[in-house]
């Protein structure tokens, strides 16, 4: 990944020339900003955006899954403008399952419209369901107390991949779930990469969280915002917990820590 640059790859993900103002250009939240995620086929990316709260990351995701339009620029995902032909799904903090549909109803749902019979559409999201450790539970209802938190976020995320397993984006899923919880979806989620081979774009506040997870971390300004540093995660690819007791880690936690303070005191 980079920020926009002309390059040989083919872009699975493009942002360029970004402006995002909401009282006519008095002033702006999001201004200039480029953005690029080459395709890397059969190996993916896992990106990760990070910045103040409120420096617009969210924004970024919705502008890639085509929820929100910018003021100003061009969104493409694999060389095409956002539409219903390429359109991705966002795995939020909040829980998105139809709390009145089952497990396998919801995750089912992302073949909804892709011409699959019903029973092709419920086998393959049992295969889903079982691969993210929900088997058994695809009769009950996704909501909570049913479900638990790090549950309803594994039919989120099944769902999502289901729809679009080339790219999942994911705006701080693992935010509100316990210190146990979401040490255990971490490693489902790099698991799940590594079957897959998506590319994903992940938005934390979570420091060592990037580093186990991401190969490229980049940090947002505050409004106007731009993408403004970059560290490169050159850990293998094949991460476990044993990762975190590395020497290399903890220096790359460090050096995102110094990164974060830098931007932070930009303003």
């Amino acid at each position: 990944m980079a920020l926009f640059t002309d390059t040989d790859q083919a872009n699975i993900i493009s942002l360029k020339g970004i402006d995002q103002s909401y009282d006519g250009g008095k002033n702006y939240i999001i201004k200039d900003l480029e953005f690029l995620v080459e395709n890397k086929p059969d190996q993916g990316q896992f990106v990760v955006l990070m910045g103040m709260s409120g420096c617009g990351k969210s924004t970024v995701l919705r502008y890639m899954a085509g929820l929100q339009q910018p003021t100003a620029g061009e969104v493409k995902i694999n060389n095409q403008a956002v539409g219903d032909s390429n359109r991705v799904s966002v795995v939020f903090q909040r829980y998105s399952s139809l709390p009145w549909m089952t497990v396998l109803e919801n995750v089912a749902l992302a073949l909804r419209y892709k011409g699959l019979t019903k029973n092709e559409r419920q086998d393959k999201a049992m295969e889903m369901i079982e691969m993210v450790g929900l088997a058994g539970h695809e009769h009950k209802y996704a909501q909570y107390p049913t479900l638990s938190g790090g549950q309803l976020q594994r039919v989120a995320i099944a769902r999502s991949l289901l729809a679009n397993p080339e790219i999942l984006l994911m705006d701080e899923p693992f935010g509100a779930l316990d210190i146990n919880t979401r040490l255990q979806m971490q490693d489902l989620l790099t698991s799940l990469w590594l079957k897959f081979h998506p590319t994903i774009v992940f938005v934390t506040h979570d420091i060592t969280e990037a580093v186990y997870l991401g190969d490229d971390v980049y940090i947002m300004k505050s409004a106007p915002s731009q993408i403004v540093e970059h560290l490169k995660i050159d850990l293998p690819f094949n991460r476990t917990r044993a990762t975190k007791r590395e020497a290399r880690f903890t220096e790359l936690v460090h050096e995102l820590e110094d990164k974060m303070i830098r931007v932070a005191e930009m303003g």
